[in-house]
């Protein structure tokens, strides 16, 4: 990298001298900051059909339609081990700029629960493109249209005998289900699925009784009238005012805390790169995300999913993900989670 840099500092002093010769007085032609020049790879720690998935597959799409990038956008799935198979790959990709991935709270969980020898620090964090939210849905045939409802079936279910479908094991799904059950003082039988697109399909297919997938994991399931929204574990509702089901919108999805049922949790939809990178490199990579979120297929990916659109970079995403780290080591700990114990 520090011979590319000097050559680049060369090309720039020779083209300062041409100038200052040849037009005195004009302005001088920038010199070309860092682009891929190779396809990049971008790894998606999860399965398909998820939240994740969609997410990289949207981005992909849009980069290709606005011609965002001059080298193409490779989405690759890698979801072995919880997600560590795509953590490791990015880990061990030193000085390699053309590989990037799309993170979840999986950045969090996967390391505790398996003790793999990753920790975020271990790449490079480009961006925060948003907050994903969990929503309790059931299957739109069962009776009960509220949580106080839910909760009073859960509790005259024999323990056990009620299903709750996630995606993954002590990953985030998993999580808030054990948190309902020591606020509901029942229990479920967790049932884990690769993807949340698969747990969208079990849980309208009956397989499971309920599940905590995201927004953009059962709105198309919604939408045909498959499967019903209880509520959202956030401490404020959603922000969306246009109608999605049955007259519904996203708005009109009561907090969980509101209903009975004190648990918050939102995930990281953030991007990370291969460690040593450069700051050209992640200033590239800033700036296309900026223009990807500046189009109106990510406005209708944020309105389809009820995102939450914070985004982040620099020390402040840095500064929130080192908090995040902490939090999910607690409540991993509280779940008895931890590859240790």
């Amino acid at each position: 990298m520090k011979r590319f840099a000097s050559r680049r500092l060369a090309s720039c002093l020779t083209l300062a001298a041409a100038a200052s010769i040849l037009a005195l007085g004009t302005t001088l032609p920038a010199c070309a900051a860092w682009e891929p020049v190779r396809p990049v790879e971008f790894i998606v720690p999860a399965g398909t059909g998820g939240g994740a998935d969609q997410m990289a597959r949207t981005i992909q799409g849009i980069i290709t339609k606005h011609n965002l990038m001059k080298q193409p956008l490779v989405v690759i799935n890698k979801s072995g081990g919880a997600g560590g198979e795509g953590f490791l790959d990015v880990k061990t990709a030193n000085n390699n700029p053309h590989k990037i991935i799309i993170t979840l709270s999986n950045l969090f969980t996967t390391p505790l629960a398996t003790g793999i020898p990753f920790n975020w620090k271990d790449m490079t964090p480009v961006a925060m493109l948003a907050l994903d939210e969990f929503v309790l849905w059931v299957n739109a045939d069962k009776p009960y249209k509220t949580v106080k409802e839910y909760i009073e079936a859960v509790k005259a279910a024999p323990p056990g005998s009620i299903k709750m479908g996630g995606t993954g094991s002590k990953q985030e799904d998993q999580i808030i289900t054990v948190a309902m059950e020591k606020a509901i003082g029942s229990k479920f039988t967790y049932i884990p699925y690769k993807g949340g697109g698969e747990v969208a399909v079990q849980l309208v297919g009956g397989h499971v009784d309920s599940t905590v997938n995201n927004p953009i994991e059962a709105v198309a399931q919604w939408r045909g009238g498959k499967v019903r929204p209880l509520c959202v574990f956030d401490s404020k509702v959603m922000a969306y005012d246009e109608p999605v089901a049955d007259g519904k919108a996203w708005k009109d999805i009561p907090t969980c805390k509101s209903q009975g049922l004190d648990i918050e949790y939102v995930m990281l939809r953030g991007i990370f790169m291969s460690p040593k990178a450069t700051k050209d490199q992640i200033e590239y990579y800033v700036e296309l995300f900026k223009k990807v979120r500046a189009t109106p297929e990510w406005q209708d990916l944020m309105k389809s999913g009820a995102f939450n659109t914070t985004f982040m970079t620099g020390g402040d995403y840095a500064g929130w993900v080192g908090t995040e780290e902490k939090r999910h080591e607690t409540l991993m700990k509280e779940a008895g989670f931890l590859a240790s114990n």
